[in-house]
């Protein structure tokens, strides 16, 4: 893992500059050749919209017909509204928050919902396993037929380590009614979750200086707390393939990649897990990860931007939710 050079895991400058600045007089007379300032604004505008594509092409390109037959089949949305949980700012429009999305097994750039056409969610199985008395394996259906009475939507804030955020509204269930269903043995101390591993659909996964399958890992009092989500929808409708279709993991208070995507295996371990990042470059991306703008990164962590808007924010602890999940780091 040494033969990653750092500015390939740190943000990406021209991903996270706005259209005003990025879009600059000088590179569109290079490229453009044209001179006259109107000239060059339309181009820009051209070049701009063409590289974000449009709002429907960028939500429709994440979309899997089978998945929205299933959701529509269980009756999935609208979900109930957890009035328990509120953003404290303006939600992120939908598709803003579908254009620009990590998810490495696709691009190591923003725009994935260019690559995730190949990739189908369905049919597609979740197994809980490891130091548990209830191994449990289910399909979709039996995943929504089971639980499809606690889900419900709930909105988050969500905090990447690069200094981006997004509010969206999630729809799933909170992940310890599953995990308490498998009754853990008294030896776990350790969540570990597991992605899939489709290089001929997922195109980045080819690369393999990268240690596919993707893992993410929690302590157990972590995965059991009830903020921890098990999400299958968004915005009222099933996740994008962007967003980790079909089941994904929320972790609110930790950095976005915390939060793993498109999930097959559930794993009750007895120690902590090496997780994809935290092997890359332990420094910049350690197992904990909590938002916290006091612990030093390779990168200042006191701001954040909100997608959409450019709007800067102060990034506050555990990313707002210290008062349900502090007493778990209490020393």
């Amino acid at each position: 893992m040494a033969s990653h050079q750092d500015d390939s895991l740190s943000p990406n400058e021209k991903e996270m500059t706005p259209q005003s600045q990025f879009v600059s007089r000088r590179f569109w007379l290079q490229s453009t050749g044209l001179a006259g300032g109107l000239g060059l604004a339309a181009a820009a505008g051209i070049w701009w919209r063409g590289r974000r594509g449009e709002d429907d092409e960028v939500v429709k390109a994440g979309r899997s017909p089978k998945l929205l037959d299933i959701a529509s089949k269980w009756k999935l949305h609208p979900a109930v509204t957890d009035r328990g949980f509120r953003y404290g700012r303006a939600e992120t429009l939908q598709a803003e928050a579908a254009r620009f999305t990590n998810f490495y097994e696709f691009s190591r750039f923003k725009s994935c919902w260019r690559h995730v056409e190949p990739f189908e969610p369905v049919p597609w199985t979740i197994k809980i396993s490891g130091l548990c008395r209830n191994p449990i394996t289910l399909d979709l259906d039996q995943l929504f037929h089971r639980y499809r009475s606690q889900f419900r939507e709930r909105q988050y804030r969500h905090r990447c380590v690069e200094r981006w955020a997004m509010a969206v509204p999630w729809t799933g269930m909170a992940l310890n009614a599953l995990l308490k269903d498998a009754d853990p043995l008294s030896s776990a101390s350790h969540v570990k979750f597991t992605s899939f591993l489709r290089p001929q659909a997922a195109v980045n996964q080819i690369d393999d200086s990268f240690p596919w399958p993707y893992v993410e890992g929690l302590r157990l009092d972590e995965a059991m707390h009830d903020l921890t989500f098990l999400a299958t929808g968004v915005y009222d409708e099933p996740l994008l393939k962007q967003h980790g279709a079909p089941v994904r993991i929320v972790v609110p208070w930790k950095y976005g990649y915390k939060s793993p995507k498109s999930i097959q295996s559930i794993e009750f371990v007895d120690k902590q897990p090496e997780t994809f990042w935290s092997t890359i470059k332990p420094a910049a991306y350690p197992f904990e990860s909590n938002v916290d703008p006091s612990v030093p990164r390779p990168w200042p962590q006191h701001e954040e931007r909100m997608l959409g808007t450019d709007e800067i924010i102060d990034t506050v602890y555990l990313n707002g939710y210290a008062s349900q999940v502090a007493q778990l780091y209490a020393k």
